[in-house]
């Protein structure tokens, strides 16, 4: 492990007013959301829809690192750059998704555990040398009758807090993503209750692995009432619930905790963000790692037509520009028609 390397990145991912593009769709996802568009799913095509977002003029401005999927940190851009040259060069920190996707988790219906560990110490050396600096595992977590259960929690913090010892030992800041699904009906309340039980877990389980948590980064959701609930929390609930919740479970010692959109469409996640980041007096540095709330409006705007390229990028950098305000608190209506 190379604390220095860790502890600069960590700081460079983090800086104020910065946050994290999630550009590590798999084939499946990216796939569906581009035939959603009438996209087809090429490999020039992805190639060329993420060059297109990269290099969206300014962007490192609102935006310190990119995750990326393993097809793009092997790919060059049109003109021969390598993808995560490209990044570097541009101010941008490029990142590795490693996680190989969630399965069924046997015996426990209705639940997924995260697969990947296989070959993991190899695969992370092979992603250092291509240029990455940090890398993400994801687990996600379901709410429903009877779910959680403790089974999938604790197997899946164990999966985790493997991740992140690995990729410490690689050099590599490990992000670690607990993601709480927004599906259901359930109440905030309930979703709270959730994540407590879910960090708890994953800090237990990465203190038992002798993870340095200094070295670290946490990628969580919000504390939200489910997709489906009749009663929908308000924002400044939302900030209120999810800050008791990191209060009561994440360490101070943790760096920086970077939030996942999860499904919430691009304004209200930017407008939550501003609520939470505008609470002052936290131990942590909190900011965004989004994907869809940052890239829907871009991937509609360029629709896979050469020539809309720049409708592209002017849709990602209105919605890289609000979340970095958001992260200062600093985000408003008028903030967002300015911007646009």
């Amino acid at each position: 492990m190379k604390p220095n390397t860790l502890e600069s990145t960590i700081q460079a991912l983090l800086a104020p007013g910065k946050g994290i593009l999630a550009a590590d769709e798999s084939f499946p996802t990216l796939g569906k959301r581009f035939k959603e568009l009438g996209i087809p799913s090429s490999e020039t095509n992805r190639r060329d829809y993420r060059e297109m977002l990269f290099t969206t003029p300014a962007l490192a401005e609102s935006i310190s690192g990119v995750i990326l999927f393993d097809e793009t940190i092997r790919q060059k851009t049109a003109g021969g750059e390598a993808m995560p040259a490209l990044l570097a060069g541009l101010g941008m920190i490029p990142g590795i998704k490693v996680d190989a996707g969630t399965e069924a988790l046997p015996g426990f219906p209705g639940e997924k555990f995260t697969a990947g560990l296989d070959g993991l110490r190899d695969r992370l050396a092979d992603y250092v040398k291509l240029g990455a600096r940090f890398a993400k595992w994801r687990a996600v977590i379901s709410i429903g009758k009877d779910l959680p259960t403790g089974a999938c929690i604790r197997g899946n913090a164990y999966t985790h807090a493997l991740y992140a010892a690995l990729c410490q030992e690689a050099g590599l800041v490990p992000i670690v993503e607990p993601e709480v699904l927004m599906d259901g009906d359930h109440t905030i309340e309930r979703c709270e209750e959730v994540s407590i039980a879910v960090l708890e877990s994953t800090f237990e389980a990465l203190a038992a692995q002798r993870v340095v948590l200094q070295g670290m980064i946490l990628k969580t959701g919000m504390v939200l009432s489910g997709a489906d609930c009749p009663t929908q929390a308000g924002i400044a609930d939302v900030a209120k619930a999810t800050l008791r919740c990191f209060r009561r479970c994440v360490p101070p010692a943790v760096p920086g905790i970077v939030f996942l959109s999860g499904g919430q469409s691009d304004v209200p996640a930017t407008q939550r963000l501003n609520a939470i980041s505008g609470v002052a007096g936290q131990p942590w540095k909190l900011t965004f790692s989004f994907g869809r709330a940052l890239q829907d409006p871009a991937m509609k705007a360029w629709g896979g037509v050469p020539g809309n390229a720049v409708a592209g990028q002017k849709a990602l950098a209105l919605r890289a520009r609000c979340n970095g305000l958001a992260v200062r608190g600093a985000y408003t209506d008028v903030a967002e028609k300015s911007a646009a």
